[in-house]
Formats: structure tokens, sequence, C-alpha cells
């Protein structure tokens, strides 16, 4: 890119976008889909530019791409189908007076202008997915794809002024010192995907504002193999998410605890599933890492290791930022490997059964994701209750995240807030409690003006008996399906009848009425 947004430009734009939000033009719904629309051509038309830009960033293989390119547009395309279900009034039950004599509905507004700030690990869908659900949810946004893949968000900056109305969504570009100046205006909602160690300066710099901020991030996601698992599939599949993308993934498996009883097997299996994949450290069909900076740093981890190097390969041509998956077993908690995010293509193996890689996980910051790799459904159980992660996917990786209208998002150190899907729509969304009474209430509710008489507040004032007794303990609590009072009411009113009717004769004239 050949010079960043001035600040002046970013004044500007904000400036355009606050009016546009004024105007009420994002919140038509037909212009909300309109721009949908324009969102999936931007990306369908030039999926072939998309997929060179990211082959000239991180030298991605062309399947890796179009997978994720495809993933894109349908997320676009069900934002499309959903905004006008999505965007409708909720009717909570508010009670008798706020719902049956009054009306109480929950109204979902934009929260207005919002911030986006993208990724580089994938610079087109952690930048326009976002994108897509703040449109859907009627917002304007200004959105900076990030540096660091510098043709992906060259591209996308050219692009958007094509399809996108500029006047509601503007794309900025900058380094850390522009971002840092962005984030200085007062947003109304700031989305940011990348690093723990980054999102603490966009987190203090929104916190000035009071602006709402979404968190997603990543961590130290581990794989747990426990001494019941399909040791061949959990190899083969913790093999190549570490392949793809080199390992540059969110959600990718940091590193990978291994029951004793399996653990010779899994180094065997995963050895021969790293030579495969990466054809013995020889293909071509594999991501590079970002950037030299990144590249040292990871070799930098790889030298300070106690580990034992078990699997590795080399660039055919010496090319610095490309490092094949290379395997390191023996590790214990304390190795360089283990210091911070590994973000790249090396897997610690550390050799624990499912209880004590419960206790280490748990005393660590909480992952984006954990892989449970078990066919015993107590391990699964005790793994999950005994840990907590954005999200988990048991016998597999990744997948969780592709889940229609489930939440995407971490937990503490790993994030906060989420998305996909209608909770995409909800982060960019207000949800605005209305609450409209009929004038006649005045005479049932004149109890509340002053002076205040406690003989005319009445039943107002008066705390009912609660459902449950006294003195219960804890074996006497009930959880789970069970018998109400109206239930168990209806049922036996129930019975009663059809007993009647059978009494009486009268039980297959009832029969054929129903």
């Amino acid at each position: 890119m050949a010079s960043y947004t001035s600040k002046s430009e970013v004044d500007t734009a904000i400036s355009t976008l606050r009016t546009t939000f004024a105007s009420n033009r994002t919140k038509d719904l037909r212009y909300r889909k309109w721009q949908l629309k324009q969102l999936y051509w931007l990306v369908a038309d030039n999926t072939d530019a998309f997929i060179a830009a990211l082959k000239a960033d991180l030298n991605r293989p062309e399947f890796e791409s179009r997978f994720t390119t495809k993933g894109l547009l349908e997320e676009i395309e069900y934002h499309i189908d959903s905004v006008e279900s999505w965007a409708k009034d909720e009717v909570p039950n508010a009670g008798i007076i706020f719902s049956k004599l009054g009306k109480t509905t929950i109204r979902q507004e934009p929260r207005g202008v919002a911030f986006i700030i993208g990724a580089w690990n994938f610079p087109d869908s952690l930048t326009l997915h976002p994108l897509a659900s703040a449109i859907a949810a009627g917002c304007c946004a200004l959105v900076k794809p990030s540096e660091i893949a510098a043709h992906s968000a060259e591209l996308m900056c050219r692009l958007a002024p094509k399809y996108l109305d500029s006047e509601a969504y503007a794309f900025v570009s900058g380094g850390a010192a522009e971002t840092q100046y962005m984030l200085t205006h007062k947003f109304d909602h700031v989305f940011f995907t990348g690093s723990t160690p980054v999102a603490k300066h966009v987190a203090a710099a929104t916190a000035k504002h009071l602006t709402p901020t979404v968190l997603e991030l990543g961590g130290q996601g581990p794989a747990i193999v426990t001494k019941t698992a399909n040791v061949d599939l959990a190899a083969k599949r913790i093999g190549a998410a570490k392949f793809m993308n080199a390992g540059q993934i969110c959600l990718s498996v940091n590193h990978t605890f291994v029951h004793p009883d399996v653990h010779a097997k899994f180094l065997e299996r995963i050895k021969y599933w790293n030579d495969t994949f990466s054809s013995n450290g020889q293909t071509d069909e594999m991501c590079t890492i970002v950037n030299e900076r990144n590249a040292a740093r990871l070799s930098g981890m790889l030298e300070k290791t106690n580990g034992t190097v078990v699997s590795s390969g080399k660039s055919k041509d010496d090319n610095p930022k490309k490092l094949f998956p290379t395997i390191v077993s023996n590790v214990k908690m304390n190795d360089s490997l283990l210091s911070e995010e590994l973000f790249g293509p090396i897997l610690p193996i550390i050799e624990a059964d499912h209880i004590t890689a419960c206790k280490t996980v748990s005393s660590m910051p909480h992952p984006l994701a954990i892989y449970i790799f078990s066919t015993d459904q107590s391990e699964i159980d005790y793994i999950l209750d005994h840990t907590l992660s954005g999200g988990v996917t048991i016998n597999d990786t990744l997948l969780h995240a592709g889940a229609k209208e489930a939440p995407f998002g971490g937990v503490g150190d790993s994030g906060s807030g989420s998305y996909h899907g209608r909770y995409g729509f909800d982060t960019f969304t207000h949800k605005r409690t209305i609450v409209r009474l009929p004038d006649f209430l005045d005479i049932v509710m004149s109890f509340r003006y002053p002076p205040y008489n406690l003989a005319k507040a009445g039943l107002a004032l008066k705390v009912g008996k609660p459902k449950f007794k006294r003195g219960e303990k804890l074996e006497d609590q009930r959880v789970g399906k069970g018998w109400s009072r109206l239930g168990l009411l209806s049922a036996v009113v129930g019975v009663v009848g059809v007993g009647l009717a059978a009494w009486s004769g009268k039980l297959g004239p009832l029969v054929g009425d129903w």
C-alpha cells in the first residue's frame, strides 16, 4: 500500500459516517439487504483477486483460499436471508401489567457508527464477516484491514468504494500509529480481531469513551488426547490443523496433552501424518509465516526448547519465512515453546493424563478453544467440567467455529463478545425495551404518587409466599424435567376427564373429535 490514510481523511470519514447514520439511511431494511448484496458481489466478482492477494501475503494455497472465501460468501448470503427476521421486535413475557394490560416490545436498534479492525491471518473473512453483521444491524462502519497483509488490505480499500456506499462504510489504511489515532475518536462500537497484547491497548483506548468493545483473540488452545482416543485420527486431525495456514489461526492447536498409554503411538502417527501432509518437508502447498519477524520469533523459540524435535522440514529454497510443521516431544510446561501463543506450525507434546491436563489448562488463561479426543463420555464430561474455553470441538479441530447460529468468541484472555449468524447481528445491535401502558391503569397504580400511603398500596407492596420451603437441604433440590404444579393439575384433570368419558361411554366420540 503506497500510503496510509491521513488524520484529516480519517476525521472526514468519521464525520461523514456520523451524518449518514443520523439520516437513518442505514436503518432501512431494504438498504441493509442491498448493501449486503453489494458486499457479496464485492467478494464474488473478485475471488481470483482475493486469492492472488492471499498468495502474495501468505503464500496461501488456492484450496485454502477458496475454502475460506466460500465460507465468507455463504455467511453474507445467510445474513441477507435472515436480516428481516433478526430485525423484528421481540415480545417478552413481562407480566400481566406490562404484557397483558399494556404492551412491551424489544426493538432491535443499530448501535451507531462502528469501528472494525481486521486481522492479517484471514484478512478477507476476518474483516468482511464482521462488516456483514454491522450492515445487517443497520450500523455505519469505519473499516481498517490489517496492514500486515498489505496486498489484501489494498485490495479491500480499492474495491469497497466501487461496491459499497462509501458514506456509510469507509475503508481506511494504517499501522499501529494510525490505528491509535483512529481510536482517539468516540465510536458507538468497536470490533477488534487480533492478539491479546494488542487487544489491551484497544480496550484501554475504548474505555476512555466507555465504548462497548468486542475482542476476538486467541490463546494457547490445547488438544487433549485421552487413553481411549482414536489415536491415528487424532494425530491426523491435529496435524492438519497445524498445517492449515501454517498454524496461523487463532483456533489452531497450540500444544497437545497425550495420555502416557498412547503417547508412543501418537508420536509415531503424528510424525507419519506430518510427513505426509508436507511431503517430507518439501511441499509448496503450505503458507509461509507472514513476515520475517514472526518467523524469527518461532525459530528462536525452537532453538531454546528443551524438548526433543521429532519431525520437521526445511524449505527447498531456504525461504526464511517457510517453516514446516515441527513436532516436539518431552515438553514441560516451563518450556520456551509454551511461553506464549505459538501462532505457527510448531506442535509441543506433553505427556499427561486428562486429569493432569485439566489442572494445567485451568491454571492458565482461558483459551479460545479446547479439542478433546476421547471415546469415553465420562472423560469428555470431566474435561468439560474442569476447564473453560471459548468453544470446544470433540474428536476434531476448528469445526465449532463453523456451526450455524452458534456463537463464536472467547472468554477471559481469549476475548469477549461473540459473532457469527444471529450473534453477529446482536453484537452490533442495542436491544431497546419499549413499554406502553394504557391511561386507565393510572387508577390502579395511583399508589405510586406521593404523598405515599402504605395503606393505599395494598397488594403492590405485598410479597407473596415463595414456592419453596424454609430449611431445604442440598439433597432436597431437584433439577431437570419435573412436574410443575400447573402441569400436575392438568395431568390429573386430564386423567379424570378421560376416566369419566370412558365410564359414560363417550370415549369413542371424544377421541374422534380430537
